[in-house]
């Protein structure tokens, strides 16, 4: 298990949190403060192209401070939990070849878990099953899959978000192949030896600010371009994988630009969704171990943050 305590200096640091917490803020000012690299902990930052709605880093940030797992394949392409954790342990060699501190900073529990606790080892893929449950996708929608999906795994189906359509189909595929349920062969997770140490930092905002910040946030993406971005993504030569496409904010865009919904109505999707994502990661959190959580008020600033934490440590960090 990840362990969180004081006589490690050399461990790398995981800045986690829900979205819109401000966990990249203050990883970011963490990194200034100690001479840190970033690695990003987050699925939909490794398309190129898509900024705006995942909420990157602006270059110019990323010049000052070295990151890592960004801008790593085209939309089009898939990115596995198991190519993250090879180019994570990659990144984390070589900037401890460099004598920095790795700090790694994001949301997407499944590439955390798999880094710290190793992969689920299930069975492969079956393109007979998957075409099939894609085809019922098409006809009905992921909500029914998600429906199904809930028949027999009803654990998965409360961490998976309806319309995460791959997650649904692979647990789906799981099931059929195996005869169990996926959330019961991962439970392997639980037994498995750490790949690695890590200092564990949660950050986390009473709901109501939450909230309030995920709105303000899918409101500044709106005004920062997130439609046009679609557009330009849609216009290019390869179609958008299916984890791009089903990704918060691109789902949604794509739904308004197909004529589906109106811009407004988009919008407030996103925001739906986004908080609905939100609470899936607060139950995910609840079962990673040793997380030392932050409890952040609507006032403080990444300054004052990294400071109580600098002070928490002291000469560790």
């Amino acid at each position: 298990m990840t362990k969180a305590h004081d006589t490690a200096p050399s461990l790398p640091l995981c800045i986690i949190g829900c979205t819109a917490c401000g966990k990249g803020s203050v990883g970011r000012e963490l990194a200034r403060r100690i001479g840190g690299e970033i690695i990003s902990i987050d699925s939909m930052k490794v398309y190129r192209r898509m900024d705006v709605g995942t909420a990157k880093p602006s270059v110019e940030i990323r010049r000052e401070i070295p990151h890592h797992g960004i801008d790593v394949v085209e939309p089009s392409e898939v990115f596995s939990a198991a190519r993250f954790v090879e180019s994570a342990r990659q990144a984390m060699a070589a900037i401890q070849s460099r004598n920095k501190r790795a700090v790694l900073v994001g949301g997407t529990v499944l590439y955390l878990r798999a880094l710290t606790e190793g992969l689920f080892a299930g069975p492969g893929a079956d393109p007979t099953i998957r075409a099939r449950l894609h085809g019922i996708a098409r006809e009905t929608g992921s909500a029914s899959l998600h429906e199904r999906l809930g028949r027999v795994d009803s654990k998965a189906a409360g961490r998976i978000h309806p319309n995460d359509l791959r997650r649904i189909v692979r647990a789906l595929e799981v099931f059929e192949l195996t005869g169990q349920p996926i959330s019961t062969l991962q439970s392997q997770w639980d037994q498995d030896q750490p790949q690695q140490e890590f200092v564990m930092i949660g950050l986390r905002r009473p709901l109501e600010e939450q909230s309030r910040r995920i709105n303000e946030r899918v409101r500044r993406m709106i005004r920062a371009g997130l439609v046009d971005e679609v557009k330009a993504l849609l216009a290019e030569p390869e179609p958008l994988s299916g984890t791009a496409r089903q990704a918060v904010g691109y789902a949604e865009i794509i739904e308004h630009l197909e004529g589906r919904l109106t811009l407004a109505d988009a919008v407030e999707m996103i925001k739906i969704n986004t908080r609905q994502f939100a609470k899936a990661q607060r139950t995910w959190f609840k079962r990673l171990r040793s997380i030392e959580w932050v409890d952040l008020s609507e006032e403080a600033t990444a300054d004052a943050v990294v400071d109580d934490l600098l002070a928490r440590r002291g000469s560790t960090w």
